[in-house]
């Protein structure tokens, strides 16, 4: 049999040069883009591996038995990640978010966890460790990973019919093991426990309700997720998109009316909703209806260590390339490059996409969520 090879030339790509200034600085621990945007969070994706197979992030047809990951030697290694987060918190990030792939698939996440909680920002403070999963190893790693010290976890959970969870995980996974991985998280202390629910026309929408009534008297707290136009592996449809405001029309009708809350932090983002009754939180994050770009403050790094400057990017900066490189240059010059890439950072996907009513504003194919992680 011949094997499949997907070629990743466009979802992969990264600049060929990265800018040395001829003068190096020392971090101010405030950097901002062309925009006036800061750097507040780094998403690391510790793999571009998952064990399941959604329909709107990895489909089983492209992500099959033949598909060709990276191979280990190309994943930056735990002390490289720490190496490049320890620079980022000298810039001013104050969180940072393990992802994937399913990052609970990276073998030994508990040590790059401990090595993280290690470092502090400039105001001499643990970051804000966190963790997105699909929860299928969360009841087998919670403790461990609490006793690490990571603080808290993000649950992806698309249904709670087992029936829709196993058509949308696409590998007859039961959502009673995903509740039980939430429940041995809670009882870990990693929250509040954030539960995203990616909601799909047609798919899922039919349970919206039955989520929010759900989660409405747990501790958690439930976010709705816009369906978005990530990478091209699945096929994104304007009309599959069911948005924040018809899904709050649709809590207001079932009788759970909500009110606004403030924000935690400037470029958080979900906007923060609660019930009536003070029972419960409920977050929205709407990258498709209302774009959040001009508060977009996150840089993500990619499992071999590209830096995307935007979850729609079609282009990322190499830094292993930089932190391997025989000429052994210091974390000094490291932290001055990726100073001059955040410096020139204009991105506003979102915003132009949604100005001009047009799925794509480029014909180069963007990267997948699966590679850079939500």
């Amino acid at each position: 049999m011949t094997e499949k090879f997907i070629p990743l030339i466009d979802n992969r790509r990264h600049q060929d040069s990265l800018t040395i200034p001829a003068q190096l600085k020392l971090p101010s621990g405030k950097l901002a883009d062309t925009l006036s945007r800061p750097l507040h969070d780094l998403r690391i994706s510790v793999t571009d591996r998952c064990n399941f197979r959604c329909v709107y992030c990895m489909p089983k047809e492209i992500f099959d038995k033949n598909y060709q990951y990276l191979p280990h030697n190309a994943l930056l290694s735990f002390e490289e990640i720490t190496r490049i987060a320890k620079i980022f918190l000298s810039h001013g990030v104050k969180k940072i978010r393990l992802t994937g792939g399913e990052p609970l698939l990276r073998k030994n996440i508990e040590d790059l966890v401990a090595m993280l909680a290690e470092l502090r920002t400039t105001d001499g403070l643990a970051p804000d460790l966190t963790l997105t999963t699909n929860g299928s190893l969360l009841e087998k790693k919670a403790k461990s990973l609490k006793n690490a010290g990571l603080n808290r976890v993000t649950v992806s959970l698309d249904s709670l019919n087992d029936t829709t969870f196993k058509q949308m995980n696409d590998v007859d996974f039961a959502v009673s093991e995903v509740l039980n991985g939430i429940d041995a998280a809670h009882a870990a202390g990693l929250g509040p426990i954030k539960i995203n629910m990616v909601v799909k026309a047609g798919v899922n929408d039919h349970e919206i309700t039955d989520m929010a009534r759900y989660f409405k008297n747990s501790p958690h707290i439930l976010r709705f997720i816009e369906y978005m136009d990530v990478g091209a592996s699945n096929h994104w449809q304007v009309n599959e998109v069911i948005t924040s405001e018809q899904i709050i029309l649709r809590l207001q009708e079932a009788g759970m009316p909500l009110r606004l809350l403030p924000a935690n932090y400037e470029g958080e983002t979900a906007q923060r909703w609660q019930h009536h009754d003070n029972q419960g939180e409920i977050g929205f994050i709407s990258s498709v209806s209302n774009a959040f770009c001009k508060d977009c403050s996150r840089a993500r790094l990619s499992t071999e260590g590209k830096l995307y400057t935007c979850l729609f990017a079609t282009e990322g900066h190499d830094l292993r390339d930089i932190i391997r490189s025989k000429e052994n240059h210091s974390d000094l010059l490291i932290s001055n490059v990726i100073a001059s890439i955040w410096q020139s950072r204009n991105d506003r996907y979102s915003e132009l996409r949604n100005l001009t009513e047009a799925k794509n504003q480029t014909t180069e194919k963007k990267i997948e969520m699966s590679y850079i992680g939500g």
